[in-house]
């Protein structure tokens, strides 16, 4: 198996997660309250990674990084989570994963500024068309809501992009996927120990649906998807060759919408989810071209 094939596939598993995530968290949110949730999540999974780090025999980076760690770990972490949350409990999922899908765009743009990463023409074309495929699946019924939630998630998809940078700086420095992730998520458990007293409020009296959803969106949603992310970036030519995946999340959060929220897909879900994958299949071969 080549390396862009494993590539793609460690991104699939991430966003087919990720995707999990949205409905979810509408389910586990009818018990915590969204600090509380980012709290419960988050120091589930860092617990979770530095178990897989101590069997990897895995030290503690060096104490120049750290910094950088907490800096990476309260952005794709403690912030990301709070804002995610905050923006799920008024926005529809629908508005939601389509501020969320501008994230490959802002990274891209970023990534061209900061590391010179050059896309074509083709790809600049297979991003827009994702990005209209994005709004065509969401939009189809009129569904997009505008409320304070929308600034929340729009500052979620800006702090994903600035995250994305960081783990490019921490691979170039030669840091695994494992140590990036299990550091990222640890600092961010760390920032948001303050909200502990509330989550260990409601994870008491969590019933066990409860228990059994925070323990997917942390294990799962979290450390592993994250896990699975940082290997498919580490893998990447470019930023944009792996974080144009998330052009796919929208269509898959409408499956599983469907599946466990029992929200009914429209036509949109067809065209929309068709312009997206197709966009895919076209970046992926022709949009990382030097023109």
């Amino acid at each position: 198996m080549t390396k862009r094939s494993k590539q793609n596939i460690f991104a699939l598993i991430t966003i087919f997660l990720w995707a999990s995530a949205f409905p979810l968290t509408k389910i586990a949110m009818e018990h915590y309250t969204p600090n509380a949730l980012g709290f419960i999540r988050c120091t589930i999974a860092a617990i979770f990674l530095c178990i897989l780090c101590r069997v990897h025999h895995i030290k503690l980076p060096p104490k120049k990084d750290i910094p950088w760690f907490f800096l990476s770990g309260g952005l794709g972490f403690t912030l990301y989570m709070i804002a995610f949350n905050f923006g799920m409990q008024t926005l529809t999922s629908a508005t939601s994963s389509i501020i969320i899908a501008t994230t490959p765009i802002l990274t891209a743009v970023a990534a061209s500024k900061l590391y010179g990463e050059k896309i074509s023409k083709i790809g600049w074309g297979a991003i827009v068309m994702a990005f209209v495929g994005v709004i065509v699946l969401m939009l189809w019924d009129g569904i997009f809501s505008i409320n304070i939630g929308l600034i929340w998630i729009l500052f979620a998809a800006i702090i994903f992009c600035s995250y994305n940078l960081l783990i490019r700086r921490f691979v170039l420095k030669g840091y695994s996927s494992l140590q990036i992730v299990t550091y990222s998520m640890t600092c961010g458990a760390v920032l948001l120990a303050i909200f502990s007293p509330q989550g260990v409020n409601q994870i008491m009296t969590a019933g066990v649906k409860q228990i059994l959803v925070v323990m997917y969106l942390a294990i799962l949603a979290s450390a592993m998807a994250y896990l699975f992310w940082n290997k498919a970036m580490a893998m990447a030519d470019k930023t944009s060759d792996v974080t144009n995946y998330i052009f796919a999340v929208p269509l898959l959060s409408t499956v599983m919408g469907f599946i466990f929220l029992k929200e009914i897909p429209n036509y949109g879900v067809l065209i929309g989810g068709t312009m997206i994958i197709i966009s895919l299949i076209i970046f992926n071969s022709k949009g990382q071209e030097k023109e």
